[in-house]
């Protein structure tokens, strides 16, 4: 590991061993800067802080454009006291790509959180709550288990949909710039009025998403102290 390097640990995502990587810039002297947990504000803690006594791993880049040693330490030092945290949309992983290569984006995220949609979110929580309280330990944990990858399944279904959205968006917008510069006004406006209809649908999307992140977190912080 070395100064400007993107490291990470395995943490426990509730009870369920190694769900999530935890990800931080190494500062070259000691310190990490990262999401810390549980206070999910930006900030530069001890190595030992981070590690929590477990592995660390450097995360590779390979592709595209990476920022030099020095500058990924100021992006992440720029960033300190940040208290914005978003399980799918701000989280550690969207921290460190930001600071490495200044694209937000989280693999893990894409890979392995769920998303959900065509669901009402805030009736979804309580009868999950209810079928966990009250269990034994391990029937508890293998309800938590299931229900964790229920809701993953359908990520497989929705997450392709709102990044069509937002894909559209972009190029929309692009046809209508394109228009405009031709001075074709009627092109442009039927263009912007795609873009709109993309624009609206992402954001729903998008808000569904962020309940899902709550719900998500509500399930296994409950796990927790029950």
């Amino acid at each position: 590991m070395a100064k400007g390097d993107c490291i990470y640990v395995y943490r426990n995502l509730g009870q369920l061993q190694a769900l999530y990587k935890h990800y931080g810039i190494d500062c070259g002297d000691g310190t990490v800067i990262h999401y810390r947990k549980p206070s999910e504000i930006i900030e530069q803690t001890a190595y030992a802080e981070f590690t929590q006594g477990n592995p660390v791993y450097v995360a590779e880049y390979s592709d595209g454009f990476g920022y030099i040693r020095d500058v990924v330490v100021e992006r992440a030092k720029s960033r300190v006291g940040e208290n914005d945290y978003n399980l799918l949309f701000n989280n550690c992983e969207h921290f460190t790509s930001w600071c490495k290569t200044g694209i937000s984006d989280s693999k893990q995220v894409r890979n392995y959180f769920p998303v959900i949609s065509e669901l009402d979110i805030s009736q979804l929580y309580e009868p999950i709550k209810q079928a966990i309280k009250g269990r034994d330990h391990r029937t508890s944990e293998q309800l938590t288990a299931e229900t964790l990858i229920d809701i993953k399944s359908v990520w497989n279904q929705v997450q392709p949909q709102y990044q069509q959205a937002i894909a559209e968006v972009q190029t929309w917008h692009r046809v209508a710039k394109k228009a405009l510069q031709q001075n074709r006004e009627d092109l442009a406006r039927a263009a912007i009025a795609k873009k709109l209809n993309y624009e609206q649908q992402a954001s729903k999307l998008e808000l569904e998403l962020s309940e899902l992140a709550e719900l998500t977190e509500n399930i296994i912080r409950d796990r927790e102290f029950n």
